[in-house]
């Protein structure tokens, strides 16, 4: 018998394989293409991994990073963790681990968010950056500075290196 966690997770991904559909044939863009998750593999619905793309007008446009998503036996009630696996430059994700500190992952998660969710809320956090908790703390001191051109042109600079699209 299936655990409350894995019905739960064959329900969201079934969900997303519905929406990619109906994407497919709509001409409209969709959060699908910003924000795209999948299980690495059937058997294993507890390791997923996805693509996030940079924010048109950000300093993150025209970037791609893969993030890994490690979810719980006891998802829905705890949150998934979500790492960046290719390098981002931003003052609440971690250089080197690509850990993402974000209040939803941590003490506001609810039951109501699903993984998708979860996912549109770190691309959301890329353009809004809470320097107060920062686990890349040069980006932070950057912009507690008030250099926010400073910032920009080092975002652009990371991305350009590691998340470029069109590499």
């Amino acid at each position: 018998m299936a655990s409350a966690a894995s019905r739960r997770l064959l329900k969201e991904y079934s969900a997303l394989q519905r929406e990619n559909n109906v994407s497919e044939s709509s001409a409209s863009a969709s959060l699908i293409t910003e924000v795209s998750i999948s299980p690495v593999s059937q058997e294993d619905l507890f390791y997923w991994t996805g693509v996030i793309t940079g924010i048109p007008g950000s300093p993150y446009e025209g970037g791609c990073w893969k993030i890994d998503i490690r979810i719980p036996n006891t998802y829905p009630l705890h949150p998934p963790e979500i790492k960046f696996v290719t390098p981002i430059c931003h003052p609440n994700i971690h250089f080197k681990t690509g850990e993402v500190c974000l209040d939803v992952l941590k003490s506001h998660w609810t039951a109501a968010w699903t993984l998708l969710s979860a996912c549109i809320a770190v691309r959301a956090l890329l353009s809004d950056p809470e320097i107060d908790s920062p686990l890349n703390i040069d980006a932070a001191n950057i912009l507690r500075c008030g250099d926010t051109t400073g910032y920009d042109s080092l975002v652009r600079y990371f991305t350009n290196k590691y998340a470029r699209l069109d590499r």
